[in-house]
């Protein structure tokens, strides 16, 4: 889930330049956690029941006479988001503040910077990728990416790491993007704008751009040869992930997505936890960390405030709940 939100600002901005197909039915159909043998689920559950505040989508923080709220995003569409959003409305327009990953002011400027530097999605100098990468894994990529509508000549051109974030959005999730149906984030953010409740952005627009920014174009060759998932394991694995976002169980998935990169050929258990690990950290650990600060001088300055993220950056000894609690706040389910 934790990179589902640039993937999709970043598949909007590359199938926006391309024709969409007709619109499909949403991801449906087996789930990854199917291919799980029992011995692997029960390793699964007995992972996820040593993670802190485990389950749950919405949360309150209290201390001080103050209350976050916190909300734990999915970053695409689903009709199933609609009784979320009906439930988290009134919270919104009570709220003094909105604190997100990235506010609308926030996606302009990404865009704008996009526009104008053509190098943060492009290889502008050097060999493209079918130079890069060995005919087999390019003769992949090109097809992963007619998948989703876009020319391989135009892949061909991309940042690695740009295009691992674009193949990552499985091609049943397009054509709801391309139609403008929007993940909660954005009903939250339409809410807010129309309740007249401000919002603020819980870090930089760039922040994942330079996470991914620090790898050298070798490494980024190797993350974009292991995304490669086959089309079906890429549905699997969304069709689990949407399932147990709806039913709460948000470290499960995330702990599944460990599972996942085991089915990934050439990859052994040990390489995979260990890319697994250095994901976790650099992308959901790291930025929670940094988000705690902006928590707390938001809620210095005022006594309601909402925080939707994406659901990933709830649990954990590094998620956003155990780190609050960490500074004495009292953290609360809601029903």
């Amino acid at each position: 889930m934790v990179l589902l939100r640039l993937a999709v600002l970043c598949a909007a901005l590359v199938t926006g330049l391309f024709t969409a197909s007709a619109a499909s039915a949403l991801c449906s159909g087996p789930s990854l956690i199917d291919r799980l043998t029992p011995a692997e689920l029960k390793a699964l559950d007995a992972r996820t029941a040593e993670i802190p505040f485990s389950d749950g989508l919405l949360w309150t923080a209290e201390r001080d006479g103050k209350t976050v709220t916190l909300i734990g995003t999915m970053h695409i569409f689903d009709p199933r988001l609609a009784p979320i959003r009906d439930r988290v409305g009134p919270m919104i327009a009570a709220a003094d503040l909105l604190l997100l990953e990235m506010t609308p002011a926030e996606e302009r400027e990404m865009q704008a910077a996009m526009a104008n530097d053509p190098s943060l999605m492009f290889l502008t100098d050097g060999p493209t990728l079918p130079e890069l990468l060995d005919d087999e894994t390019w003769a992949a990529v090109a097809d992963a990416a007619r998948a989703r509508n876009i020319p391989p000549f135009m892949a061909a051109k991309f940042q690695p790491w740009f295009l691992m974030l674009t193949l990552s959005m499985p091609a049943c999730a397009m054509d709801h993007m391309m139609m403008g149906e929007q993940g909660l984030d954005h009903m939250l953010m339409t809410d807010a704008a129309a309740a007249g409740v401000a919002m603020q952005a819980l870090e930089d627009w760039d922040t994942l751009f330079r996470i991914f920014d620090e790898g050298t174009i070798e490494e980024q060759l190797d993350y974009l040869a292991l995304s490669l998932m086959s089309p079906e394991l890429s549905e699997e694995m969304f069709v689990a992930m949407l399932d147990g976002y709806f039913a709460g169980e948000v470290a499960r998935i995330w702990e599944l997505s460990r599972f996942a990169m085991r089915f990934m050929p050439g990859l052994d258990p040990d390489e995979a936890d260990a890319l697994f690990d250095m994901t976790d950290e650099a992308l959901l650990a790291r930025r929670n960390h940094a988000w705690i600060p902006v928590i707390e001088a938001a809620a210095a300055r005022h006594d309601d405030i909402v925080v939707a993220a994406g659901a990933a950056h709830l649990p954990g000894e590094d998620g956003v709940l155990y780190l609050l609690a960490e500074q004495g706040w009292t953290i609360r389910p809601m029903p």
